[in-house]
């Protein structure tokens, strides 16, 4: 079932129909989110908590969303500062090394361990190569090839102008192929 966003919004502005409108939002976009969340925390369980996390904030304040950007927009910008502010909790707690390097290793070993993980040699090669990029970097790129949205979409998201989105993007690229291409 292929509902639009403004009627999701509608059945959530009526009281008796708000809990129907939320199961509909969560049916068309809680596997996109997951995912989205995943390739930027790669652990299972904590993409699964961060999903929860972004839904209960959903819920709390959809009753205010403003339509002045899509409701996936605001979804995307939700899960991204949701998973920015988990990872940079993460490394305080855990007194890892703000060293993007290190903290790319730590999850390029729980990527390796993960029983969720299916990919093959090429795909587990990409995966720890993207890890090796600074995480706005990471996130433009995952949001780019993996979400296929749109750069403008994309500076909705995180209130960066397009001309850096497509930087970012590009030396993203760079630093994957010279990853792919120097390392076994």
């Amino acid at each position: 079932m292929n509902i639009e966003d403004s009627e999701i919004l509608e059945k959530f502005a009526q009281e008796k129909t708000r809990e129907e409108a939320f199961n509909l939002l969560l049916n068309k976009y809680q596997q996109k989110i997951y995912w989205h969340i995943r390739r930027l925390v790669i652990n299972h369980d904590d993409a699964d908590d961060l999903v929860q996390d972004v839904f209960i904030k959903v819920w709390k304040n959809l009753a205010n969303f403003r339509n002045d950007s899509q409701l996936y927009t605001w979804l995307y910008r939700i899960a991204s500062n949701e998973s920015i502010t988990f990872l940079n909790r993460k490394k305080l707690k855990n007194n890892i090394s703000l060293d993007l390097d290190q903290d790319g290793l730590n999850l390029a070993d729980t990527l390796a361990d993960s029983s969720y993980f299916d990919g093959d040699k090429a795909q587990m090669k990409l995966q720890k190569a993207l890890l090796t990029l600074p995480q706005k970097q990471r996130l433009v790129f995952n949001m780019k090839y993996f979400d296929d949205l749109k750069y403008e979409e994309i500076s909705s998201i995180l209130g960066t102008s397009v001309g850096a989105l497509k930087a970012s993007f590009h030396l993203a690229v760079k630093k994957i192929e010279h990853y792919l291409l120097n390392t076994d």
